[in-house]
């Protein structure tokens, strides 16, 4: 586990373990979790996702508390996956970091309550699990619209991107705040 400049996000990056059958991996150990973030995970919801190239899902967040911590993990194909520090007051706010996550490199991604999360897939079929510690709850699920020139994301080949209608209408970060929606920063 390797935590990412947007505090409460970390990168898990597994021993393969391959030979002539295929490869082996530990996709998630709670001990070693709860020993790197500082807390266990609490699983409350599995989902996944299949896109095809290009598609952009987020920037998604929910209401803190109780929020919806998220190890994300990509199953087939690739993603470049970004967390976002929503969080007012964060030392961190408004930042962001990318990570590829692919069939190839296995590697996880955790974002902590009040992060924002988004992915492009970069193949395919690009199929993504999501362990969550709540379930989804629509009246307290947000979202920031991914290309907020504040933010500034560096998508890849961000003219190819295809959004749902709601992240394509999705509010600025200013907006957001304005709204009164964004998470609060609690060390």
């Amino acid at each position: 586990m390797r935590e990412l400049a947007v505090e409460g996000a970390w990168v898990h990056t597994p021993r393969l373990h391959r030979d002539d059958r295929g490869s082996f991996h530990e996709a998630y150990r709670a001990t070693e979790f709860a020993e790197a973030v500082g807390h266990p995970l609490h699983l409350a919801q599995a989902n996944v996702s299949v896109s095809r190239r290009g598609a952009l899902r987020g920037i998604h967040y929910a209401e803190v508390p109780p929020g919806q911590a998220k190890y994300v993990t990509c199953l087939s194909g690739a993603v470049y996956d970004v967390a976002v520090d929503l969080r007012l007051g964060s030392p961190s706010f408004g930042t962001w970091e990318a990570v590829e996550l692919s069939e190839h490199n296995r590697s996880s991604l955790y974002l902590a309550e009040g992060l924002g999360h988004a992915f492009l897939a970069l193949t395919d079929d690009a199929t993504v699990m999501y362990l969550c510690s709540e379930g989804y709850n629509p009246s307290r699920e947000h979202g920031i619209h991914p290309f907020d020139p504040d933010l500034a994301i560096r998508w890849p080949d961000p003219s190819q991107a295809i959004l749902s209608a709601k992240d394509a209408a999705g509010p600025t970060l200013a907006e957001a705040t304005a709204s009164g929606h964004l998470p609060r920063y609690r060390q």
